[in-house]
C-alpha cells in the first residue's frame, strides 16, 4: 500500500506543473491582449481628433492674418526712488500686429515708440508694479498709449497688443 500511495503522487505534482504553466501563458496572452487593446484604442482616439484640428486651422488662416511680433531691443530699465531707496524695473517689450507694412511704418517711428514706453514705465508706483493686477494694468496702459501714438503715426490701427516678454522688479 505504501507503493502505491508514492507512484500516485508523482503524476499528480506533473500534472500540477503542467496547470500551473497553461495558467502563466494564459496570463500572459490575456495581458498582452489588454496592452494591445490600450495602444490600438488610443491611437483610434488620438487619430479621430486629429482631423478636426485640422479644420479650424484653415478657418482662422482665412479670416485673419498671422501675428507678426517687433521685439523691442533694448529692454526698457527705468529706476523709482522710493523711501530713499533706489529701485529698478526692467521691461522687455514685443509689439503684435497682424499687418508687415503698417509695422515697418511704425518702425520709422520707433524713437517717439520707445519715449512714450520709458515715460509710462517711470511714473508707475513701484508697490503696485509688484501685484499681478498693477502689471496688468500697465501691460494694457502701455497698449492703449501704442495704439494711440501708432494711429497718429500709420492712420491705422497697427498694434494689437503690448506684450511683456521679461519684467523685473528689484
Amino acid at each position: 500500500m505504501a507503493k502505491n500511495d508514492q507512484q500516485t503522487t508523482p503524476p499528480a505534482e506533473g500534472g500540477a506543473g503542467k496547470g500551473r504553466l497553461k495558467l502563466i501563458i494564459i496570463l500572459g496572452l490575456a495581458f498582452l491582449l489588454a496592452v494591445g487593446a490600450s495602444v490600438g484604442g488610443t491611437w483610434f482616439f488620438l487619430s479621430r481628433g486629429a482631423k478636426p484640428a485640422e479644420a479650424p486651422v484653415a478657418e482662422a488662416g482665412s479670416g485673419k492674418k498671422p501675428a507678426l511680433y517687433e521685439v523691442l531691443a533694448p529692454s526698457f530699465v527705468v529706476n523709482f526712488n522710493q523711501g530713499g531707496r533706489q529701485r529698478y524695473l526692467q521691461v522687455a517689450v514685443a509689439l503684435m500686429g497682424r499687418d508687415q507694412a503698417q509695422l515697418d511704418a511704425l518702425r520709422e517711428q520707433m524713437p517717439l515708440v520707445r519715449n512714450q514706453l520709458v515715460m509710462l514705465f517711470s511714473s508707475q508706483n513701484f508697490d503696485t508694479l509688484t501685484t499681478p493686477v498693477g502689471k496688468e494694468m500697465l501691460r494694457q496702459q502701455a497698449t492703449a498709449s501704442i495704439q494711440e501714438l501708432a494711429k497718429k503715426a500709420t492712420g491705422q490701427l497697427t498694434v494689437e497688443q503690448v506684450l511683456f516678454t521679461n519684467f523685473v522688479l528689484q
